[in-house]
Formats: C-alpha cells, structure tokens, sequence
C-alpha cells in the first residue's frame, strides 16, 4: 500500500503494542508508527475488548516507511530482534493469543521476503526452539485509542517502568550477544 510516492506500509504483531511502537519509530526512513489491533473478527474493536482475548485480534503497529531510506528486509530485521517468535502465548509478561508475535503481509513481495526472513532466522538457530511467529494476510488494521499512540512519548516513566519490568530487553540481550552464529 503506497502512501506517497516511496512511501510504503508494513504491520508487524510483536506483543504489547507500546514497545513495538517505540522500537520501531527509533529508525531512520520510519514516517508514522501507529498502534492498533489487526487479525481478528470484530470490527472496531477496543482496548479492553482485544484484552479479553475473545477478538482474535493482536495488538500490532502499521509503519509507514520511506523505502528510500529503509526496506521491508530492514524492518523485518529490527521486528525479529525485538521479540520471542518462538513464543505462540504472548510475549514475555503479557500472556494471551491477542500478545503473539505475527507479521501481516501487504503484497506478495512483502509475504516473500517474510517467509524468507522467518526461515533464515530459524535456520541461525539463533533460538533453541523453532521459530512460529505467524505470517498472514492484513485484512483490516484498526487504530488503537489515542491514549496508546506514542505512549512511550506522553507517559515515559510509566513505559520505562513498565518495559524493565516486562522480561523483553532481558531475554533480548540475551538472545542477540551470543556470538553470531
């Protein structure tokens, strides 16, 4: 989905929604990171009603990027390194199925390069266990409320406080300084 010329969008499920936000808007040739729920049955559904698990729906972030600056290979590169995709219950603190790991394809360039991405990092054995983060089709993306957008901007000690406290920069560190493999 082009948005501009250059421009493009990608939707990645990497658990809480608040720290996919933030890992991802750090990078160079991201334009727009917007929380929001994507996967699921219900149409507009809200915060507590995708925290019930009962949607289908996981929380997830549509980037939009300047392709000139980044590619989707570099955005699936950051998404790998910012989760536990060998983890189909949530992610780290946060339990449930609305919490997995997923990356929804836009186009089939994008579901290539995914699945090409998700089995080179499985091939690594950079995880002990195999890699079952989901690829899927984006059928509707939903824009979570006001509140969750840049949440790591408007509320920052409570999301600092809430991330050191979640296990996910933990289990990362310890993921990615082994040596390469």
């Amino acid at each position: 989905m082009k948005e501009g010329p250059g421009f493009s969008t990608a939707t990645f499920a990497g658990g809480c929604f608040w720290c996919t936000e933030s890992d991802f808007a750090k990078h160079a040739g991201i334009v727009k990171v917007v929380s929001g729920y994507t996967g699921g049955h219900k149409a507009h559904p809200s915060y507590e009603e995708v925290l019930t698990g009962r949607t289908g729906h996981v929380e997830a972030v549509q980037i939009t990027y300047d392709e000139r600056k980044i590619s989707y290979e570099q955005l699936l590169d950051i998404f790998w390194r910012h989760v536990d995709p060998t983890d189909t219950g949530g992610q780290f603190v946060d339990r449930g199925a609305q919490y997995r790991t997923a990356i929804f394809y836009h186009d089939e360039r994008q579901k290539q390069s995914a699945e090409r991405s998700k089995q080179a990092l499985d091939r690594s054995e950079r995880f002990d266990k195999p890699v079952l983060t989901d690829i899927l089709p984006l059928q509707a993306f939903y824009p979570a409320e006001s509140y969750h957008q840049e949440y790591y901007k408007k509320s920052p000690l409570r999301y600092m406080f809430y991330r050191s406290n979640s296990g996910r920069d933990q289990f990362l560190r310890s993921v990615w300084q082994k040596k390469a493999r």
